[in-house]
């Protein structure tokens, strides 16, 4: 029997959020998906409901933003094991935002969201082209958000960091797609009806009216799509948004 292709998704949460949902999605696809986030229950939560439907998965519990533990991740993912094929299926999934006024804003809070949000999308580019580059393939996804492009009230740190991953993965995608990367950025435009929002603002479905949040299987079906592109039309930057959100 012939083994599965791997594929990585780094910032795998609540179940029902882009990650899990990204990783349940290419589960269908025949890949072997590792699942990797910080908190052990919440992505082995996700490797379980892949393997009751049929799929193959692993949980890999990392940090992000320490190098030695991408770099070993990126090993793993890369190597010809008992799991699978050398990836060819990345994202970056990791960020956090919060409301600071930014009057009180600590030095602290700014460096950690920049630390999460773009050092670690760094550390996961880099590891990902040392790998892919010598062998002129492979698709690799970056998660942005409406902050990726405007600035907002309170939200500096946020915007401050996805406005520099933005610009990173640009930089990517003009050195390594000429190589046979395809490097792309997928901008959320909007809030996710996931676990997330929810549990902060439980009333926010009802607010928003019928499909007024963006669907998390609906996200990933971008991923998917934009992972099988042929390499004479790629995308490379996508903004999705409900279909009522201002922009």
């Amino acid at each position: 029997m012939a083994k599965k292709p791997k594929a990585l998704i780094l910032g795998v949460g609540a179940e029902r959020g882009i990650g899990g949902a990204a990783s349940r999605r290419f589960a269908q696809e025949g890949y072997h998906v590792l699942v990797a986030g910080r908190t052990a229950d919440k992505i082995n939560s996700v490797v379980d409901t892949i393997r009751k439907e049929g799929g193959s998965a692993t949980a890999v519990v990392v940090d992000g933003t320490k190098e030695a533990e991408v770099i070993k991740l990126f090993d793993r993912a890369m190597a010809d094991d008992a799991d699978g094929t050398p990836a060819d299926f990345f994202v970056f999934n990791m960020g956090n935002n919060a409301a600071v006024d930014f009057r009180g804003m600590t030095v602290q809070h700014f460096e950690d969201s920049w630390r999460v949000g773009c050092f670690a999308g760094f550390l996961f580019g880099r590891e990902a082209m040392r790998r892919l580059a010598p062998l002129g393939r492979g698709t690799v996804l970056f998660t942005g958000a409406s902050g990726s492009m405007r600035g907002r009230p309170r939200f500096a740190a946020f915007n401050a960091t996805k406005g520099g991953l933005r610009l990173l993965v640009q930089s990517m995608a003009r050195e390594f797609g000429p190589q046979g990367i395809h490097v792309a950025h997928v901008i959320i435009d909007g809030g996710i009806e996931g676990d997330r929002l929810l549990s902060r603002m439980p009333d926010r479905v009802e607010k928003a009216g019928p499909d007024g949040l963006l669907k998390v299987d609906a996200i990933v079906e971008s991923y998917w799509h934009i992972h099988r592109q042929h390499r004479s039309a790629w995308t490379h930057e996508i903004d999705l948004r409900p279909y009522k959100e201002t922009f």
